[in-house]
């Protein structure tokens, strides 16, 4: 029987805190240990790194890390909004903002850094920030937001600071409209992380973009007018007109808890620890930003994690001490890839540089080597860092061929057999600290037998997802070495993949799932391979997807051309271009809302669900909305969703195309397109981006000369930013290239693969899918334009075509031998927000008119006492 639990107080909410909760939690099997966790913020920790995505859609929940069940675990407490205030280490206890002293057996301090200012006049004028936290992102988003409806233009903003974070805080701007300038006091941009020509091609790279750039530049005073910032002056004697400034300096140690409980402080701030990250008082440890180790504190998150990790295994027992810190780094600053590693800047003696440029293409590469041009000891890449997997696992060690092949155009490599042939040493994914020979371990010692299977087991590619390619590669050499055969079918019955299978199908010609797996499979088929060959012949326009044979092959969705929900009824969903609707078209809707007691919901997409319908209800439902000009929302299908968009140029003063008129065209292009997965698009107006384009598949943003194209971005469990994959765009250039991007998706990508995933995995990445869509580098661009072509001429309503054909209507009733009679058993519970079945003994008690819950008839009549609001939801008893 286990003890009483020790007691751990982490003081820090944020991404170390996090991790070193999970680790612990996770190796701790017998409760040892109970954990508080005092978070100054106001939630929960999150992802400070994608902290520019707050600006792009995503809200502070969306950030969060880890498995939310990690806070209801009972021997963890989150305490949100909470402060420590003082530690008392002779009683070994800690006072917090509310008062409340906790008492610990160990204390680990995990309080970060905060944002520095430089003592500039006027620093505190109203309209200056700094960039840290979601607080000081969100207060900036709502002062640029206040200050564009005052003075009714775009505003111009400064950043203070050209490393890292005065990058991000640049996109930051960029990303709400605001025309930015960025003032370094270095004579390059990221002057820690790249040398002098990096830094040059990272200036052409970024000026492109429309950022301006003052460089060599100290910041001497900010002016105000009535209050607020007007504009700034600078030591050189000029002046710049600004609204808006933004401090991105660098950070310094929270570190004056510790100051003021007597333990030691580094020569430039941080708590000093030792090699177990523990400080002069064996009771208490610091980790991350706060902790002064190996002579200094490290504002990475890499050397954050592995403290993390070793203090959990010390508090467990374990021997584990400090790896040294993983220096490297590797972002997309503005949509431009930089990554630097190792001796980036060849300080060591007898070191060799071997460098590529191509300043036109707004490509730097340099790679640093030991004299003998053999080991590798760091290196810079700039607006191409495809080659980083691959490289920074090898820092150290002898390259496996010409180092030169890195640096080659287009990402091309050495080997491409080198990196699964790592040392099991070689560490892998430097956020979690995973080796090589943990990915091979969990695939020939922990049967791992994919790539996700091994990212749940080891955690290598769950944070910043840069290691997974290489990841990949070692799990697929791996499986093929213990004699796995490293298999792509569909299922057991077709030993190809959903992409073959397509092609095999597009130049055959069959239209029967019994003609393609006579030929192409073998057996019955199942529900793994009967809806992807639905899809497919869905996808090459073979007829409507309930005729003949294809029924039976559907999923239940598409099986009644509705979304069945967890009460066992189903939603409605017309389709609304763009969210474009007229009044007319809102009343029908409300209408029949009404008249069957539908719950009605507008949805993100911009459109109007409608939810509780019953299935013999169904065929009417849509008869009312066809006639009414309205035709299926393909909510249930894998398929284009929608695409959402802003007002526009239309109504918004800021909007600068037509946005809501390319979303219609663009929906009423791509509608009914099936695909191996959801399609959503979006349109923004301007770069404010209003209809968050850049979380959509394929997102369009409007500029001055037309129309930037993003894709890749996806929702889901794991969402993902789209890339920039094309600039400047005139309509029909940017409707070809979107035509053609969905249809190789649609040819290449294996079932239900969201476009971002395929981007990863598909040879050649999104340069491949770029050189295909823009270039013809396949020469299929033709006969995609083609494909695209005949699926918009033969477009057809799928739910109009139902009603036309008293076959396929004869599907819709929920009895065979009583189509249109309702199921008497069926009561209706209103319970807001909860679509939950009718406990039995609640029916039985509503019967007998005693109940807390409003439960009906088929009818709708009451059988007891209204008491909860909310939609009668149709259950069964």
């Amino acid at each position: 029987m286990p003890g009483t639990p020790q007691h751990l107080v982490v003081v820090g909410g944020g991404m170390v805190a996090q991790r070193l909760v999970e680790a612990l939690r996770a190796r701790d099997a017998d409760g040892a240990w109970r954990v508080t966790l005092l978070a100054e913020e106001p939630r929960a920790p999150y992802d400070r790194v994608a902290l520019t995505s707050y600006f792009s859609g995503r809200d502070a929940e969306e950030l969060a890390l880890g498995d939310p069940e990690l806070w209801r675990d009972p021997l963890v407490t989150l305490r949100r909004g909470v402060a420590a205030t003082h530690v008392d280490r002779a009683s070994r206890t800690v006072t917090t903002s509310r008062g409340d002293v906790l008492t610990y057996d160990h204390l680990v301090l995990a309080t970060g850094s905060y944002a520095m200012v430089p003592p500039v006049e006027g620093k505190d004028h109203r309209g200056c920030f700094v960039y840290r936290t979601v607080d000081d992102v969100a207060e900036l988003r709502g002062f640029v937001a206040e200050r564009e409806r005052d003075l009714g233009r775009a505003l111009r903003g400064t950043v203070i600071g050209g490393g890292l974070l005065g990058l991000e805080a640049a996109g930051a701007l960029a990303a709400m409209g605001v025309d930015s300038t960025v003032v370094e006091f270095a004579p390059r941009l990221m002057p820690v992380q790249v040398d002098e020509g990096g830094g040059e091609a990272l200036s052409r790279l970024i000026g492109a973009l429309g950022v301006n750039l003052r460089l060599a530049t100290a910041t001497k005073a900010v002016k105000a007018k009535r209050g607020l910032v007007d504009s700034m002056t600078f030591a050189d004697g000029e002046s710049m007109k600004t609204d808006v400034v933004v401090f991105a300096t660098g950070v310094r140690a929270r570190d004056e808890l510790a100051r003021e409980a007597g333990l030691p402080i580094g020569e430039r701030g941080g708590v000093v620890v030792d090699s177990v990250c523990a400080t002069e008082d064996p009771a208490v440890s610091a980790i991350g930003e706060v902790a002064c180790i190996e002579g200094r504190v490290w504002g990475l998150v890499a050397p954050g994690y592995a403290m993390s990790e070793v203090v959990a295994d010390r508090l467990l027992g374990g021997d584990a001490t400090f790896p040294g810190a993983d220096t490297a780094t590797k972002l997309k600053l503005l949509g431009v890839d930089v990554a630097s590693f190792g001796d980036a800047f060849a300080a060591e003696a007898g070191s060799l540089e071997v460098v590529y440029a191509d300043p036109v293409a707004g490509v730097y590469k340099k790679l640093v080597l030991s004299d003998d041009a053999r080991t590798l000891r760091g290196g810079i890449l700039v607006g191409d860092a495809s080659a980083y997997a691959s490289l920074r696992p090898m820092l150290g060690r002898e390259l496996p061929g010409d180092p030169a092949t890195y640096l080659m155009p287009e990402g091309a490599q050495a080997d491409p057999h080198a990196s699964a042939a790592l040392p099991d040493d070689v560490g892998v994914c430097s956020c979690n600290n995973v080796t090589a020979g943990t990915i091979r371990c969990a695939v020939s010692q922990q049967g791992c037998t994919d790539l996700a299977e091994v990212k749940a087991c080891t955690k290598a590619g769950t944070s910043c997802g840069s290691c997974l390619p290489l990841v990949k590669k070692l799990v697929t050499a791996e499986l093929e070495k213990s004699g796995l055969e490293v298999s792509r079918a569909l299922c057991e019955h077709f030993d190809v993949s959903r992409a073959e299978l397509f092609n095999m199908v597009r130049v055959t010609g069959e239209r029967t799932f019994s003609e393609i797996i006579d030929r192409h499979g073998r057996g019955r088929g199942c529900d793994v391979c009967k809806p992807t060959v639905a899809s497919i012949l869905a996808s090459l326009g073979t007829g409507h997807v309930l005729e003949g044979e294809r029924a039976s092959l559907q999923d239940t969705n598409d099986h009644v051309l509705a979304n069945i929900q967890k009460d066992g009824t189903y939603s409605v969903v017309p389709r609304i271009a763009g969210g474009e609707v007229t009044p007319e078209g809102l009343i029908v809707i409300g209408e029949i809302a009404r008249d069957f007691g539908l719950y009605t919901k507008i949805t993100g997409g911009q459109r109007i669900d409608m939810f509780g319908a019953r299935m013999e209800q169904l065929p009417e439902i849509w008869r009312r909305l066809v006639d009414a000009g309205f035709e299926s929302g393909h909510a249930y299908g894998k398929s284009l969703r929608t695409v959402k968009s802003c007002v526009g140029s239309t109504w918004c003063r800021f909007g600068v195309q037509d946005s809501v008129g390319l979303a219609v065209d663009l929906e009423l292009r791509y509608r009914g397109l099936r695909s191996p997965h959801k399609l959503k698009v979006g349109v923004s107006g301007c770069a404010r981006e209003c209809a968050e384009a850049r979380g959509k598949d394929v997102g369009v943003i409007a500029t001055d000369q037309g129309w930037n194209l993003y894709v890749g971005g996806n929702g889901g469990f794991t969402p993902r930013h789209a890339v920039l994959f094309a600039e400047d765009l005139d309509t029909e250039t940017l409707v070809r290239t979107i035509d053609r991007f969905f249809m190789y998706y649609i040819r290449t990508a294996d079932r239900l693969q969201r476009t971002a995933p395929w981007l990863e995995e598909i040879e050649g990445g999104v340069d491949h899918v770029r050189g295909v869509v823009l270039h013809d580098s396949l020469g299929i661009a033709d006969d995609l334009d083609a494909a695209m072509a005949a699926h918009v001429e033969n477009y057809s309503d799928e739910w109009a075509d139902v009603l036309s054909d008293p076959v396929k209507l004869a599907r819709f009733g929920s009895f065979v031998n009583a189509p249109t009679t309702p199921d008497t058993d069926l009561a209706y519970v209103t319970e807001r927000g909860q679509r939950r079945p009718a406990r039995a003994e609640e029916v039985a008690a509503a019967r007998e008119g005693d109940t807390d819950v409003d439960v009906r008839d088929i009818a709708g009549e009451p059988l007891g006492p209204v008491l909860i609001g909310g939609p009668s939801i149709p259950v069964r008893s």
